[in-house]
């Protein structure tokens, strides 16, 4: 069944839409407050974090990556 109009078709692709290449080349292990480089690649520049269909992490992952950078804010080792 199609949807009725052409806006209701684009957001429906929009919403489907494939996600980026997995990443697996990050061990849940290495992921920590005490590595600002690593936990920065995963943030803007003005320091919000990157939702998972962009950086293409799991979503165990990505919990564990948002509380690390939570936690490295909490001690001043992220801005």
């Amino acid at each position: 069944m199609e949807p009725k109009t052409r806006e209701r078709l684009a957001n429906l692709r929009r919403a489907n839409r494939k996600m980026p290449r997995r990443r697996l080349d990050l061990p849940v292990e290495k992921v920590t407050f005490k590595d600002p480089e690593l936990l920065s690649k995963f943030t803007t520049e003005t320091g919000r974090i990157l939702p998972r269909r962009i950086t293409g992490v799991s979503a165990k992952l990505h919990r564990k990556i948002t509380r690390e950078i939570k936690r490295a804010r909490a001690v001043n080792l992220l801005p």
